[in-house]
């Protein structure tokens, strides 16, 4: 409330699962939630999509997101505020924006164009090291406990992900968690190169990074925007386990449960901008 009073509301960033879709799903066309993301567009508020799915080919964020970009390519925005919508992809790891010519509407953005000057030094062997050792720590999990899973290795992640027909139980996952979280804590390593081990819900992944540098990292390529008129919205923000926690040390955020709350948020959020214009005036 605070934020739209002083306004103006310059980034609002927002996680994909639970927060603008449902679990395991696509954000569709006729998600409600699309509409009132262009209604912040027009006004100017830069966008962002803050995910930990980690993908280096726009296709796969295309797949995932492709309601909301098709509708900000056939809506009447202009130009210059269509560009005003990045993915941000593995926490803080792959950058795409929006690109009304590129074949599935996204382009790739290097590293070097956003990255923060503290992220420059994450050394590629330390951002190796912390890799194996959460893939032991996971290998463990999966052996002690018993777990029909299987480990995936990503370029900057690393997670394991149940075999066909199998689903972990909560605890399964919040115990993965725990302990990884725990053994990587205690490497010296860690002090060096950021790392984030959640619960996905189906699954168990640490990334490189966490959501605070993705919203930093937001905040630096539309210019330099300030946390104090950033909001970052997310369904994971316990202090162990979920992703979206750190966001806190970036902005302003807004802990939601389902995507029908992140609809409602905007609304509210749309009334109360309303209603300080017309005090204004």
């Amino acid at each position: 409330m605070s934020l739209v009073r002083s306004g103006p509301l310059e980034l609002v960033t927002f996680d994909g699962d639970i927060t603008l879709y449902d679990d395991g799903h696509n954000l569709t066309d006729e998600n409600p939630v699309i509409p009132r993301i262009l209604r912040l567009m027009e006004k100017g508020t830069k966008i962002g999509i803050v995910t930990a799915a980690g993908y280096t080919e726009a296709r796969r964020y295309y797949d995932r997101l492709h309601g909301l970009l098709n509708a900000v390519q056939v809506s009447s925005l202009s130009s210059s505020l269509k560009e005003n919508l990045i993915i941000l992809g593995g926490e803080a790891n792959y950058l795409f924006k929006f690109s009304p010519s590129a074949p599935d509407l996204l382009q790739y953005v290097s590293r070097k164009e956003w990255m923060l000057d503290e992220m420059r030094t994450w050394q590629e062997d330390e951002i190796t090291a912390v890799l194996e050792i959460a893939e032991a720590a996971l290998l463990d999990c999966v052996k002690n406990m018993r777990l029909q899973a299987q480990v995936l290795r990503k370029e900057r992640a690393v997670g394991i992900i149940p075999l066909p027909g199998v689903r972990f139980t909560r605890e399964q996952l919040e115990e993965t968690v725990l302990t990884t979280q725990k053994i990587l804590e205690m490497s010296p390593v860690t002090r060096k190169v950021p790392f984030c081990a959640f619960n996905g819900g189906a699954d168990v992944f640490v990334d490189i990074g966490d959501k605070s540098w993705g919203v930093l990292a937001c905040q630096r390529f539309f210019g330099g925007i300030s946390g104090s008129t950033s909001l970052h919205v997310g369904d994971q923000f316990l202090s162990a386990g979920a992703n979206d926690f750190k966001a806190r040390l970036a902005c302003t955020t807004a802990w939601i449960a389902s995507p029908q709350e992140t609809v409602m948020l905007l609304d509210e959020i749309e009334e109360l901008d309303e209603a300080v214009k017309r005090k204004k005036a």
